[in-house]
């Protein structure tokens, strides 16, 4: 039996993916996926990928003994969930991985805009001696008695949430999806759409798998509707948030400030307004914007789950059927 790995994390320690295999599992790796061969393609039993969904679909003809895809992440974004079921190809995810780090980012994003982290950073670095003091900034503000508000309370939003409490906020979530009864267990409010969520919250933190319904969730009509004084996070899917809207509601103070993991295509181009503000640190936008690379999900641990649980993931189709975590179950025929 043998596993495929699209694209590796790290030369030099294979030795992760090939424990958590096991006995009897071979496991093969390639660095990007355009480099796997029309060989590895078809000899594969499972095959996990990362950033390869693009080039899986392309090589879908080519496997011959593939049972089962792993995304190694959250989403399956651009994995053809019916097609791969039509031909007996389970989709599974990693969706337990990185709970803490990403709910973590959420708030060290807030907190960095809600205490001028960056703003005074950045000040001191120039001028410390000159700038010895408080700056006033749309963004700062205190935590206390605010409203935290979550766009979609899955294990994401529900570890952000969770932490919002802990620095004495507020939570108000929206999410269609969960059952009467979740605003009771948990003592958030629970709003019934997109728009009154905004109206209330001092800060959107957005944690939503990015479909149809979440594609720009967030966008020019929500942002207007937001106080002044708001923030949006976002560490979930770039494509739910409508960068355009958001930096037209930044530059115009329709809201205070954002921090964003993540960008609807990546990486980012270099000429988009938002960021070519950012890049040239315009007055208007200090302190009032944070990016990162698409990384809220690292920490030497978090990626040591992230590799492990795919492989097991594969593994475990492999030696009893069974697909852990599948996202296509409906369109599976076995």
């Amino acid at each position: 039996m043998k596993i495929l790995v699209t694209d590796r994390h790290g030369k030099g320690s294979e030795h992760i993916e090939i424990g958590a295999a096991g006995d009897g599992i071979e496991v093969e790796f390639f660095d990007q996926p355009e480099e796997v061969t029309d060989a590895a393609w078809a000899s594969a039993d499972a095959i996990v990928t990362y950033r390869g969904t693009e080039g899986v679909m392309n090589a879908v003809n080519k496997m011959q003994r593939a049972t089962i895809i792993v995304r190694g992440g959250v989403g399956f974004d651009g994995l053809d969930l019916e097609v791969l079921g039509q031909r007996g190809i389970a989709v599974s995810t990693v969706p337990d991985y990185g709970t803490t780090e990403v709910a973590d980012h959420a708030l060290s994003l807030l907190l960095a805009l809600r205490r001028g982290v960056t703003l005074y950073d950045d000040v001191m670095q120039r001028a410390a001696s000159s700038e010895w003091t408080y700056l006033p900034n749309p963004c700062i503000d205190r935590l206390r008695g605010r409203v935290f508000g979550v766009v979609g309370l899955g294990r994401i939003g529900l570890a952000a949430a969770r932490r919002a409490v802990g620095f004495d906020m507020d939570v108000a979530f929206y999410d269609p999806f969960l059952p009467d009864g979740v605003d009771l267990a948990t003592g958030f409010k629970r709003v019934a759409s997109m728009q009154e969520l905004a109206e209330i919250a001092d800060a959107v933190s957005v944690h939503t798998p990015l479909t149809a319904a979440s594609n720009n969730i967030i966008n020019a009509d929500v942002l207007g509707r937001m106080k002044a004084n708001a923030v949006v996070i976002n560490t979930s899917r770039g494509p739910t948030v409508d960068v355009d809207a958001l930096f037209t509601a930044l530059q115009d103070n329709t809201i205070a400030g954002a921090g964003l993991d993540v960008w609807p295509v990546e990486p980012p181009a270099s000429d988009h307004p938002l960021l070519q503000a950012y890049s040239a640190k315009e007055p208007w936008l200090a302190g009032r914007f944070i990016l990162s690379p698409h990384a809220a999900f690292y920490s030497p641990p978090g990626l040591f789950d992230l590799r492990s649980k795919a492989i097991a993931t594969a593994a475990l189709r492999l030696r009893t059927g069974e697909a852990r975590n599948c996202q296509n179950r409906m369109y599976l025929t076995e």
